[in-house]
């Protein structure tokens, strides 16, 4: 994994102790899914949703995927979906490449594909905008993690869903064009990437 990942990775472990305790009880929920998953020799999938499929839902798409790798689970798969298709935010983007992750730009479409890149074995998370019931998402069995309120109320019921989670975030859109988009935008991934974090490390408690 990038040095400078590895070393947001363990400043963010040292930021367990803000989360509240009623975050704590969402994300426990979430590790203890894939600790079930894992104990069973099962493949753990996680969908992360927002109604855009934008930013945070991608946000948790890959900070997911990395708390995978960092803890040592190779039965994970995370994907990303809304309640409607638009495309990977270019802010949310330089987010992420502002913490080393290398994005490439797959095509010019108006919902470009990116490959996203954290470490030197070429590793790759695919990220692009989708509906969650996209036919790249798991049909079955998966935990759904709800990362807004609205697509929160617009889907009550996910189809397939063994396991729905709402952990919503404030939207780092309302920063767009200020001058306090970039920090906004950062905050919200930090945010999402700590307590994604935290709820893998639960799992690996579980299991150890």
């Amino acid at each position: 994994m990038y040095l400078s990942i590895l070393n947001f990775l363990q400043e963010a472990e040292s930021l367990f102790k803000d989360i509240p305790d009623s975050r704590r009880v969402l994300l426990d929920k979430i590790g203890k899914y894939v600790a079930s998953k894992s104990q069973a020799q099962e493949k753990a999938e996680l969908i992360y949703i927002c109604t855009h499929n934008s930013r945070r839902s991608h946000f948790g798409q890959i900070w997911a995927k990395i708390a995978a790798r960092y803890y040592g689970f190779d039965n994970v798969e995370t994907y990303s979906g809304g309640t409607e298709a638009t495309a990977f935010n270019p802010n949310a983007i330089k987010a992420i490449k502002a913490l080393g992750f290398l994005v490439g730009k797959e095509d010019e479409t108006n919902n470009p594909r990116y490959t996203v890149m954290f470490d030197n074995e070429k590793e790759t998370i695919t990220c692009f905008s989708k509906k969650y019931d996209d036919a790249i998402n798991p049909k079955e069995g998966f935990c759904a993690v709800m990362t807004c309120t609205e697509a929160d109320g617009a889907c009550p019921f996910i189809p397939g869903a063994s396991l729905r989670v709402s952990t919503p975030y404030l939207d780092p859109k309302a920063s767009d064009n200020t001058d306090q988009q970039d920090a906004q935008y950062a905050e919200r991934s930090k945010q999402i990437a700590v307590e994604t974090l935290y709820a893998f490390s639960v799992a690996k408690k579980l299991i150890s």
